[in-house]
Formats: C-alpha cells, structure tokens, sequence
C-alpha cells in the first residue's frame, strides 16, 4: 500500500496505475484483521473490483508464501489473463506456483518468532521498491537517477524539480525555477528548453 501510493507524487504517473488491496481492506492499515487473510475468495473477488485484464500485471505479496486470500487474488488474475508475480520469503511455496516470476527472498528466522513485520517485511517492501523503480525508469520517468516526472506539489518537491532543471537544462537555478512555475513540471520546463534550442 506505501508503496503503490508514493509512485503518482514521485513518478507523476495516474492513481490507479499502481494500486494494492489488503486482507481486510484499508481499515487494515491501522487496525489488525488477521484472519481476513485466510479468505481465498475474498482476495479473487476484492481483485475483481478493479477489473483486472491481460493488461494487468499482479503482483502477490506474502511472507510465508501460502496466504489464502493471497493465492485467491493469484489464480484470479491468471484466469483475467494478467501477468502474475509473487514477493515472498519462502522459496517454492505456492504463490511461486501461480506466479510467472517469484521473488522469493528467504530471510531467514526472525528475531521475534513469527513477527514478519520485521525482516521478511522489511525485504518485501525493498522489492517492491525496486520494481516500481524499475518499472518506472522502463517507461522513461526517470532520467539518469532523477525521477524528472516528479509531482512540485511541495516546498521540497518544487525545490528537487527545479534542480532538475536547471543540472539538465544547462541553465541557472533561478531559470529553471522560472522555467518550472512556467510549465508546471520538469518534461515541461526541458521541453521549452528544447522548443528554443538550447538544449
């Protein structure tokens, strides 16, 4: 879910390009639902609600690698004809089944027996990390290692764009803070950059 949320502000792209579902829905995010998870046809049918096609890619995330509500979600999206991906801790468990490629991290004992929150946690959300990142750069949103599609909906993040700017532009920082209130994003302030020849 943090994932999925911080990509439209980091990578300008449309809510709802990455999104996630929850065993137990948003309610879960602040308040324990456990045994919602071993629901299967809850996870098929709160994946149905977004209409999932071969279009898609679904990515299925669970420590142990056999969460129910989990493989429900799975085995819908493969009968919607999706793309399916698993992030796990256990190699060989049964999302890797009903996934096209599994990321199975094994992690390892945790500190706290049964406290996945912590290293298997930990490790699913640096995937997920990296996937989005990943994808994100395939589609041309990030530019070297700047993320030029960056919403300057803040201090800190109009501040980031228009260095962005102004180290891709060639040009001052206060052009390219000129640059940016005038276009209102990055691709925009290079674009007009370009439009001039100057860069």
């Amino acid at each position: 879910m943090l994932d999925a949320s911080e990509c439209p502000p980091t990578f300008g792209v449309p809510e709802g390009m990455v999104t996630a579902i929850i065993a137990g829905g948003d309610n879960a995010l602040r308040h324990a639902a456990e045994g919602a998870e071993d629901n299967a046809e809850r996870g098929a049918l709160d994946l149905d609600a977004l209409a999932p096609n071969e279009k898609d890619v679904v990515c299925g995330i669970a420590a142990s690698g056999r969460t129910p509500y989990v493989l429900g979600a799975l085995r819908r999206a493969r009968e919607a004809g999706c793309a399916t991906l698993c992030v796990t801790s256990c190699p060989g468990g049964a999302c890797d089944a009903l996934s096209d490629i599994a990321l199975s991290v094994d992690t390892g004992s945790e500190a706290v027996t049964g406290s996945t929150r912590l290293k298997a946690g930990t490790a699913q959300k640096m995937l997920l990390n990296m996937l989005t990142t990943c994808a994100m750069a395939r589609i041309g949103l990030v530019r070297g290692n700047l993320m030029i599609n960056v919403r300057p909906t803040n201090e800190k993040l109009r501040a980031r764009a228009t260095d962005m700017v102004a180290r891709l532009g060639g040009v001052s920082h206060e052009e390219g803070a000129r640059l940016l209130a005038r276009a209102g994003d990055v691709p925009g302030a290079l674009a007009l950059l370009e439009a001039e020849g100057r860069i």
